[in-house]
């Protein structure tokens, strides 16, 4: 005699925070790189790919092009292993001086229900995994640098720029299937589009745009 066994779907739910401009207060890119090279060296890089990021805003080039090209001037010939102690010190600043406190107070009331949190951006994963650790978060999906076989960086993308489509797909593949999911989702730009557009609660936030501590209605 056999006993049927139903599988039971968990029901999860998950808060996705965009992190530049949503959770912090403005780009941490730029500042990592300055962290690592020095402000003139990053100021000539920017220079230098300036063609590259005029494109970039006309529609004409890629982002990711626009960041390869940057990175190259900037990363490429670091080891890793050099960068991740800047990555973590950058990390910490980050968090203790650079995010925005209401939107800090919304993840923790996310984290206080028991929710996942996911940091879902656009910025590098090499200081952004560290952001997402030193906040407790479940995961952090981020952009990740080329690494050669002897562990330089290469100054290209490892995988997809994490922005607009990709912030979508790859939230969907970390989600899985099969369990039932109610997502919040916070972003600020039209990178985050489609991040928002997946979300059961969606909030999009401008400028100077405050956020309560928690939503006012939570069914």
């Amino acid at each position: 005699m056999t006993a049927a066994v139903d599988s039971v779907a968990r029901t999860r739910t998950v808060a996705a925070f965009d992190v530049d401009g949503t959770l912090s207060r403005r780009d941490t890119m730029v500042p990592f790189l300055v962290r690592v090279c020095g402000r003139a060296p990053v100021a000539r890089a920017l220079l230098t790919a300036g063609p590259v990021l005029l494109r970039t805003a006309a529609g004409i080039e890629s982002r990711d092009r626009a960041k390869e090209a940057l990175f190259i001037r900037t990363l490429r010939g670091w080891w890793l292993d050099e960068l991740r102690p800047i990555a973590e010190e950058h990390a910490r600043d980050v968090v203790e001086r650079g995010l925005r406190p209401d939107r800090l107070q919304r993840l923790r009331w996310h984290q206080a229900q028991g929710h996942e949190v996911v940091l879902v951006s656009a910025a590098l994963d090499v200081y952004m995994s560290p952001v997402g650790r030193l906040l407790g978060c479940t995961a952090t999906i981020a952009t990740r640098l080329e690494v050669d076989r002897r562990g330089r960086v290469t100054g290209r993308l490892f995988g997809d720029n994490v922005r607009g489509p990709a912030k979508q797909r790859l939230l969907r593949e970390w989600l899985g299937a099969g369990d039932e999911v109610t997502l919040w989702a916070y972003g600020d730009s039209e990178g985050d589009t489609e991040l928002l557009a997946m979300a059961d609660h969606a909030t999009l936030l401008r400028g100077g745009d405050r956020l309560a501590a928690e939503p006012a209605a939570t069914s």
